[in-house]
């Protein structure tokens, strides 16, 4: 049978969702690995809309994260509450501002940040089981918070948020750009993507070596 990874979602666009390269280049490098995967995203609305022109906030604009989500995804999406870990051999979180302003609240709170109930439910299962877990970008700082203390990961070198890494219990390594860090015994995989990346491919390295370390994981 395929192996089958849910990618989780937060948005579409760096500012206020999902990375678009990042989230590209994850199923891409899924895809040219023969694995299958379905997207996932909340079905609630996003915190602020930014112009990705100006990088100005769109006062009085809402959208939908789950709908946003669905233009990276083609259409084909879920809401995350239907993500089943029984279904799934796998789950990767790629990164963009969405993660610290609709999958939780970081980009507020800081190290006082709580985590959308939704994702923590979703992610039960695969903690529980032991399936692989990759997370880039920012995403890996929710890992304290979603998965538990003491789990090594990284976002590069960026100081504010390791700190705020540690200051949750978390263990963060310093990373390059094309390369990732990878706690074996919580089977988690992060690497820094557009934290560090000045060009895509310098992301698309460090991404598809974590795709890749899922997939032999799952062999």
């Amino acid at each position: 049978m395929t192996k089958q990874v849910a990618v989780i979602l937060a948005g579409c666009g760096v500012f206020d969702g999902s990375e678009i390269y990042e989230t590209t280049l994850t199923l891409l490098r899924l895809d040219q690995l023969g694995i299958g995967y379905r997207c996932f995203a909340p079905d609630i609305e996003q915190y602020q809309v930014v112009n990705h022109l100006t990088q100005a906030l769109e006062d009085g604009e809402s959208r939908n994260v789950l709908k946003e989500a669905a233009r990276l995804a083609r259409g084909e999406i879920s809401e995350l509450g239907e993500l089943q870990a029984d279904d799934y051999d796998a789950v990767i979180v790629p990164g963009g501002f969405g993660v610290a302003k609709n999958l939780s609240d970081f980009a507020r709170a800081g190290d006082n940040m709580q985590v959308l109930e939704a994702l923590k439910d979703a992610l039960a299962g695969f903690r529980e089981d032991a399936k692989p877990i990759g997370l880039m970008c920012i995403s890996p700082v929710l890992v304290p918070r979603l998965l538990g203390e003491g789990i090594a990961v990284t976002v590069g070198n960026d100081p504010g948020v390791s700190g705020a890494i540690s200051a949750m219990g978390g263990l963060h390594r310093s990373c390059g750009v094309e390369d990732i860090v990878v706690d074996r015994e919580h089977q988690v995989v992060t690497t820094p993507a557009y934290m560090l990346a000045t060009r895509i491919s310098e992301a698309a390295t460090g991404i598809f070596k974590l795709v890749d370390r899922i997939d032999e994981m799952l062999t």
